[in-house]
């Protein structure tokens, strides 16, 4: 097995996360219908939206997953924030950077994986749309184009959220100055 890698990037990606105020908030659901999309279109039994942090990659929204989190040096989605294209794994117990993994060998048991980077305005990847099955299976490129357009979308709604968010901090900022006035 080999341990996710560290983008050259990171510390301007994790200070990115970290603006987007996303990690362990409670799931939204514009997050949630994207990773049914997920499930339902590659027929997978498992799709996350996952956000790799310093030590950990969190899953925003899940489905068919009960964990909240795993190990960032165990993570897949480690492996897909250091590039630009999606990660297509067919058997993971083939690859020589997963074949020893703790998430191959046990629990959730990943035998295949596809995963595309989400970024967000800035460009950095926050983490990765994915979708993970218990058996081997080679993608369909139709499954490869549709994880790439929904870690896209994932990457505007995430954006959308930050620029809603802002605003009302600014509405709440002004409503604050002018509420001793109205007084």
């Amino acid at each position: 097995m080999l341990a996710a890698p560290t983008p050259a990037n990171e510390l301007q990606r994790l200070a990115a996360l970290l603006r987007h105020k996303l990690l362990d908030a409670p799931p939204e659901p514009r997050f949630e219908a994207v990773t049914r999309v997920v499930a339902a279109a590659t027929g997978a039994p498992v799709a996350l939206i996952s956000l790799v942090d310093a030590d950990r990659q969190w899953f925003m929204c899940k489905v068919g997953l009960s964990a909240c989190e795993t190990p960032r040096e165990v993570s897949f989605c480690g492996h897909v924030i250091c590039g630009t294209e999606a990660l297509v794994i067919a058997d993971a117990f083939r690859d020589r950077r997963f074949a020893g993994n703790p998430l191959v060998t046990g629990p959730p048991h990943v035998r295949a994986y596809l995963g595309a980077p989400i970024r967000a305005g800035d460009g950095h990847a926050l983490g990765s749309l994915c979708a993970i099955d218990h058996v081997p299976r080679n993608w369909r490129p139709h499954d490869i184009a549709l994880m790439k357009d929904l870690a896209d979308i994932t990457g505007a709604l995430i954006q959308s959220r930050s620029v809603e968010n802002d605003l009302s901090d600014m509405f709440a900022s002004c409503a604050a100055r002018l509420a001793p006035a109205a007084a």
